[in-house]
């Protein structure tokens, strides 16, 4: 990358959004484009977490790209490993390469108020860009809570998110913290290897039989020779995912279905009747995370496994949890999730007047225009911000349609900045679709809220929903500007 390079659309990520913002923004004929990328290799979230039984927690029929069907999907539920396969695949099949710049982090962005572009410092050099995407997601950057005693551990420690391969944990003594999504695919890979697992659980959580299985090579062969087949297949399995969002949005039948499908499923697999009530949750389902296991309560049944209270503090060589128990582990394995609530780049990127994203963000709780524009930020759209995460659904359906979203707003002008009266109407009707929910009626605290008690994370519709309302762009939400020394070349 030369300095000051000049491109239409500079692109922050490599992973499932960056990469069809990259295919779809080629199609649209824009094709002067980079893809900034701090690793060696695309991938993400995909690339990143390692830890022993990663997989998605959505069927992998809706867990691909539109512009890239796959029929080589091995299981219901796909693993890390192939995911990230596919990832790279789709840089080929699109030939993507002459677009990424590997290793290169983004370290700053201003938006530049007289030539009206974006100013990006990168770990290898500046451009100028029209219009700057973040593509970051919400799963970068690892959370590990503030534990007092913390320092003081003499054991390993790694999160989930930053696997260490070359630390051997059999035979250990070791510690999960948390019972979230990647507790509990980490903990039934570790229970039959380690010498003692300690579960620290604050919360249990509403667990859903998985039903995972292989696909079949006759199955495989179908979709590849008969694409409508995989298509009608994909379809079906998104409408049965929608359905799922009645037991969150409404109260009643719905939800008492789900519940006692998850009480069936946790009576079948765990016979003793004080672990049973342990991890039985006194919440309403959807109100945190649901989950999908078929082994993670027969890996806390193993005579080696305990389930303790959550984490109080650390000693020098072990945790103390919250009944006061001081108990000896070797390792502790943060299964702790992420920093969710800002942008990853939101402490990197000042708009007009100066001002930090972060800064902007928090001074109007965490609000964004469809979750995509930001008052004060022109020309920058962020894929999967605020309010687009989903509770039943695959979050790349939501990518894809803010994606088009951003190809008509390029295609309506130059100079794009959404308006603060729109910022505000569209935040206000997020907020009291939210306000009846299960998600903020249901009796918990999660990561989905903020310190607040805003929900900031969550679409409180359908993914067709959301879909349609990207699909109409309305210039009348935005201030539209041209620039008198266009930069038409694409």
């Amino acid at each position: 990358m030369s300095d000051l390079s000049r491109v239409r659309v500079c692109i922050v990520g490599g992973g499932f959004s960056g990469l069809a913002a990259a295919i779809e923004l080629r199609r649209a004929g824009v094709n002067d484009l980079v893809i900034l990328e701090r690793a060696a290799s695309v991938g993400g979230a995909w690339r990143d977490n390692t830890y022993p039984g990663c997989a998605c927690d959505v069927k992998s029929r809706l867990y691909e790209l539109r512009a890239a069907p796959w029929p080589d999907w091995s299981r219901t539920y796909s693993g890390q490993e192939e995911i990230r396969t596919y990832l790279e695949r789709v840089v080929e099949i699109f030939g993507l390469d002459p677009y990424l710049r590997l290793e290169t982090e983004l370290i700053s962005a201003q938006w530049d108020g007289e030539r009206l572009v974006w100013n990006v410092q990168t770990s290898r050099g500046e451009l100028l860009a029209d219009v700057l995407i973040s593509a970051c997601g919400g799963l970068t950057e690892p959370l590990i809570p503030e534990i007092p005693g913390a320092g003081n551990f003499r054991g390993k420690m790694m999160h989930t998110a930053r696997w260490d391969h070359d630390e051997d944990l059999a035979g250990k003594r070791v510690a999960v913290i948390g019972t979230g999504a990647s507790a509990i695919q980490v903990i039934p890979a570790l229970a039959p290897v380690v010498e003692q697992l300690i579960v620290c659980q604050r919360t249990p959580a509403w667990v859903l039989p998985r039903n995972d299985h292989p696909v079949s090579g006759r199955q495989r062969r179908l979709f590849e020779r008969i694409p409508i087949w995989q298509a009608l297949r994909r379809s079906a399995v998104s409408w049965m995912n929608e359905a799922q969002l009645l037991s969150f949005t409404k109260q009643g039948a719905f939800r008492a279905l789900g519940e006692r499908i998850a009480r069936r499923h946790l009576r079948s697999q765990v016979s003793d009747p004080q672990l049973r009530s342990l991890l039985t949750p006194t919440y309403a389902m959807g109100c945190k995370r649901i989950l999908v296991s078929d082994d993670y309560y027969p890996a806390l049944m193993r005579p080696n496994v305990t389930v303790a209270p959550g984490l109080r503090s650390m000693t020098n060589s072990g945790v103390v949890t919250e009944d006061g128990v001081e108990r000896p582990v070797d390792a502790v394995v943060w299964a702790t999730g992420f920093a969710v609530l800002e942008p990853p780049l939101a402490n990197r990127v000042t708009g007009r007047d100066g001002r930090l994203l972060a800064d902007a963000l928090r001074s109007t709780d965490y609000a964004a225009y469809r979750g995509t524009a930001i008052h004060g930020f022109p020309n920058l759209f962020i894929l999967q911000g605020p309010n687009t995460g989903l509770g039943h659904s695959s979050v790349v359906l939501m990518s894809e349609a803010q994606i088009d979203h951003v190809i008509d707003a390029l295609e309506s002008g130059q100079i794009l900045e959404v308006t603060e009266d729109s910022q505000l109407r569209y935040v206000k009707s997020i907020d009291q679709r939210l306000s009846t929910t299960v998600w903020q009626q249901g009796g918990c605290r999660s990561w989905y809220q903020n310190g607040n008690g805003r929900n900031v994370a969550l679409w409180p519709g359908s993914t067709h929903a959301f879909a349609r309302m990207m699909s109409r762009f309305d210039s009348s939400a935005y201030r539209v500007s041209y620039r008198e020394d266009a930069h038409a070349s694409q």
